[in-house]
């Protein structure tokens, strides 16, 4: 016989990211290996489920899994609409750590954009608030990830390499991806002319893939392979560079690994030349720029143009071929100096995010109730200064809450005692109050609560607010009650009008004989 009690649930277990997770990691997957329009399906059909079942912290996921696969389609406006959103979404939440992955993710989508200035901004923020997080787990992990991945995109190498550094002890993959950062960071120097700081980077990548490849074993893992064999070949060991070359295209291609084949095509175009076999350099290198069609990075493209000019000046040394090696060069140096500016944007960037979180800082101690930790009248009154000026719009209540005989209190246990149950009420007004509530503590033993919602919300909340209180065992020998006061905001209704309205129903609460809620 099933027990009456029983509430209906989802045969999932419930986990900290939501029931249906893993129908989230399996949009991002998809996302992941190419399957882009199926994962934007995916994702919409979800995203119904998700809302339907009540599974709220899928649903951030799902959007996140849809942005990426519009990205790498290409489809800046609809990864931006989404990014927006996802931002939008950690705000309310209040999550530090969600608001800075959708940042650098944003920020990643604005620099394809052409909007540096936003995207650069974004980043700044970010990595503010990465820093003032202590919290070290995956969700951190990830951000930081995606911080690297926008620094990378904006060809910031020092900013990504020095963050994936931070990742690498987490895990093996990161090493990976330092490595990645560093390749293209070395290339990058040596097509500038500074060769021997562009050698230093080829050196640390091609030790972070051989040492990996050393200890997975043969057969090794073909991605890897072509990027040791791309910085072998550029360090000037072109014989093993060949080799690694030839051994990673064909199973690169068969999986349709494009990066990577890139990648290997670049290096045996690299490693021929060098040989002096040129009309074979040329035609891997033309292959290696055919498949920047599929997904490239910002850089690949100018690197490979590179290469070709330079292969070409040899093949053809006219005064034709050396026009077009310096014109491609003089483009490279002059994109190596934008390079430069975006790391300078960055750092002023961050330099005044920094102030103005420190501004917002001093303003919310100056807002803050040095006791209890809630809002002080300060923050009262600037919340009812943002209803009259109409910058806050219903739905919202006013909760206005008493203590009921506190005086007694500090008469019989002492004024240290009434300290200790003014602090331990307000720790259960903020266990009732969501990020977008404003909990206050008004005068002395008199409490406020702005809560987003409508009257029948606010009568709730108060009622929960008020059992919690004459649950709690705050004073050993002493029951406290509280008597609350509701009143929802019409449209229109100014902040002294929703007060004095809920200061009347707090008198009527009273006059019932206390511990009531009246509304």
């Amino acid at each position: 016989m099933r027990d009456s009690t029983a509430v209906d649930r989802l045969p999932v277990p419930v986990t900290a990211f939501g029931p249906l997770h893993l129908l989230a990691v399996r949009v991002h997957v998809m996302a992941n290996t190419g399957r882009c329009r199926e994962a934007i399906d995916a994702a919409d059909a979800y995203a119904v489920l998700a809302a339907a079942t009540g599974d709220s912290r899928t649903l951030p996921f799902l959007l996140q899994g849809k942005m990426y696969a519009n990205l790498e389609m290409g489809r800046l406006a609809e990864a931006t609409a989404l990014g927006e959103r996802l931002l939008r979404h950690h705000q309310r939440a209040g999550s530090a750590l969600g608001e800075a992955k959708a940042l650098c993710d944003l920020a990643r989508v604005k620099v394809l954009s052409g909007q540096d200035i936003d995207g650069l901004h974004h980043l700044a923020r970010a990595g503010v608030l990465l820093d003032r997080s202590t919290f070290d787990g995956d969700r951190r992990r990830s951000a930081l990830c995606s911080f690297a991945e926008a620094a990378t995109t904006a060809e910031m190498y020092e900013t990504a390499a020095t963050t994936y550094e931070q990742l690498s002890d987490a895990s093996r993959a990161f090493r990976l991806v330092h490595a990645g950062t560093l390749l293209y960071w070395g290339l990058r120097l040596g097509h500038v002319g500074r060769t021997g700081e562009g050698a230093a980077r080829l050196r640390h990548s091609a030790e972070i893939t051989r040492q990996h490849l050393e200890e997975a074993g043969p057969p090794g893992d073909a991605g890897t392979t072509a990027m040791l064999a791309l910085a072998l070949a550029k360090l000037g060991d072109v014989i093993p560079a060949e080799k690694l070359a030839r051994e990673s295209i064909m199973p690169l291609r068969a999986g349709e690994n494009h990066q990577y084949a890139r990648v290997a095509h670049l290096a045996l175009g690299v490693s021929l030349r060098a040989q002096g076999q040129l009309a074979e350099a040329r035609r891997e290198l033309i292959a290696a720029r055919e498949l920047c069609a599929y997904g490239a990075r910002p850089d690949e493209p100018l690197i490979i143009r590179f290469e070709m000019a330079q292969t070409a000046r040899e093949i053809d040394d006219c005064q034709s071929g050396r026009d077009l090696f310096e014109a491609v060069e003089s483009q490279v140096l002059q994109l190596w100096r934008l390079r430069l500016h975006r790391l300078a944007m960055l750092r002023q960037a961050r330099q005044r995010e920094e102030l103005e979180t420190a501004r917002r800082r001093a303003e919310r101690e100056i807002m803050r109730d040095p006791l209890t930790g809630l809002g002080n009248r300060r923050r009262f009154d600037s919340v009812l200064h943002r209803i009259d000026a109409g910058r806050t719009a219903p739905p919202l209540a006013l909760l206005l809450i008493d203590l009921d005989h506190f005086k007694a209190v500090n008469d019989a246990y002492s004024h240290i005692a009434g300290d200790h149950v003014l602090r331990e009420v307000a720790a259960i007004l903020r266990a009732h109050c969501r990020a977008e509530d404003v909990p206050v503590r008004y005068a002395g033993d008199e409490f406020v609560v702005f809560l987003r919602g409508d009257a029948v919300a606010g009568r709730e909340v108060a009622e929960r607010i008020r059992s919690a209180v004459a649950r709690a065992d705050i004073l050993a020998g002493s029951r406290l009650t509280v008597s609350v006061g509701v009143a929802a905001m019409a449209p229109g209704m100014g902040g002294d009008a929703l007060f004095r309205a809920a200061d009347e129903r707090l008198y009527a609460a009273k006059w019932s004989g206390r511990n009531t809620v009246a509304s």
